[in-house]
């Protein structure tokens, strides 16, 4: 029987093809309105690594001012001091731990077809690649080093190894930058995690790095401070030293534990810092260390903001007019079936045979309302794409948002013709076979 529906249907669309067009549109304009905020919402709050997010913790000490908050109304930093994450990390009390601050210096290849440019840096430790699951295309990054151990090793972004390179494998070649000259030990994939969790100072969905270098090499050249640098004291001094030897923080201290019983652990040692750094005349307040999971991270950073979540509600009212234009539709277009469905329904077929073909021509449009909600949604997302540029990384439409996009046009559709589809069900055929 669904095959004689199907037939009746597909025969009564064709009739009717303008009406059926313009019911088909309106229900993918609301599904596009809809799928478009949707999938924002979806792909910015995606998990970065999911396969160990519950295991890697953003770390925060409180070294403020007893006076005052950092973060009010009495949250700790959200970064850390040279000197706290040069002791954590070098304490190895986590299967991963690195520190790491964003910078920028001057890169001047060798080769003269290639001008010189600024490189944006991020000096880090080795355990920073490991920890993040970062991907290499060549070679690999480097160990932590020893505090006052310095080596001049750098990987690269896979576009500035195709700008200074062309792309082949660089590793062994040596790079002039910073006044120095680097070695390339490492050259990365693709990488552009979303949201770029480990440092969120210039948005959730920042560039990537060009190059990565020790984070010592940042004490030792002197770099400039980039991102969130913050200080309570005053009269610090304008050496370079003093401010690494400060209570200024500029570092995200990131660990992954092995596994989630050895957090309390953590917490253990952590405590125990601290009040050794209290008998030290540091950590005036009472102590206040905050571990968060990459989860609970981007849920304190707010990355999906409320104002995403009312571009959503009012794209559901947008789906909800849709809906009560696309049941009128369809109360028009069942109407101009009456003496059709009257003769039906006089030669013997009874109301659920009526109501199994009024559906299944709702679920076919409603199909149709799928497809061009599909294609205005990829407009859409291109468009953001255009717009901005830092969400061309993570703005797609992947298999699952698809289905989701056929199911809700579906669903959308049998709740618009419900209604039309019961009225054409209980009509009374013997005055139209008049």
């Amino acid at each position: 029987m669904f095959h004689y529906y199907l037939a009746l249907s597909l025969k009564s669309i064709s009739r009717q093809k303008s009406l059926s067009v313009l019911i088909s549109t309106t229900l993918g304009l609301g599904i596009a309105a809809c799928m478009i905020t949707y999938s924002l919402i979806h792909l910015m709050s995606k998990d970065p690594l999911p396969n160990k997010s519950e295991r890697v913790y953003h770390i925060q000490l409180d070294n403020w001012n007893l006076n005052f908050a950092a973060i009010p109304p009495d949250l700790p930093p959200e970064e850390v001091t040279w000197r706290d994450a040069m002791n954590i990390v070098h304490a190895k009390q986590a299967k991963y731990q690195a520190a790491h601050a964003i910078t920028w210096g001057m890169v001047t290849p060798a080769d003269k077809n290639t001008p010189p440019f600024l490189g944006i840096i991020r000096a880090t430790h080795g355990e920073f690649f490991p920890m993040f699951e970062v991907p290499f295309l060549y070679g690999q990054g480097w160990q932590n080093y020893p505090v006052n151990h310095v080596e001049y090793v750098t990987v690269l972004s896979k576009s500035t190894n195709q700008r200074i390179f062309g792309g082949v494998n660089s590793v062994g070649q040596t790079l002039p930058m910073l006044g120095k000259l680097f070695t390339v030990i490492g050259v990365l994939d693709e990488w552009h995690p979303s949201p770029k969790f480990f440092d969120m100072t210039f948005g959730a969905f920042y560039q990537p790095e060009d190059l990565y270098v020790p984070l010592q090499i940042k004490a030792e050249l002197e770099l400039p401070h980039g991102g969130s640098t913050n200080c309570w004291e005053t009269n610090i001094g304008g050496e370079y030293q003093a401010l690494l030897n400060s209570e200024c923080v500029n570092f995200n201290l990131w660990i992954e534990l092995a596994s989630d019983q050895s957090k309390q652990q953590f917490e253990h040692y952590l405590q125990g810092y601290v009040e050794q750094q209290k008998a030290l005349g540091r950590f005036p307040k009472a102590t206040n260390n905050i571990a968060l999971n990459i989860n609970q991270w981007l849920a304190h950073k707010e990355v999906v903001g409320s104002d995403m979540y009312v571009f959503f509600y009012l794209a559901l009212l947008f789906l909800w007019v849709c809906l009560f234009n696309a049941a009128s539709l369809m109360s028009t277009k069942f109407t101009a079936k009456n003496s059709e469905i009257a003769l039906r329904r006089a030669l013997g077929a009874n109301q659920q045979a009526i109501f199994s073909q009024c559906l299944t021509e709702t679920i076919i449009l409603g199909c149709l309302g799928a497809l061009i909600g599909l294609v205005l949604c990829m407009f859409g997302l291109e468009g953001i794409k255009t717009l901005y540029p830092n969400f061309s990384a993570f703005v797609y439409l992947d298999m699952p948002l698809m289905l989701i996009t056929v199911g809700m046009s579906v669903f959308a559709s049998v709740l618009a013709g419900l209604i039309p589809c019961i009225k054409v069900c209980m009509l009374a055929p013997a005055g139209y076979l008049k």
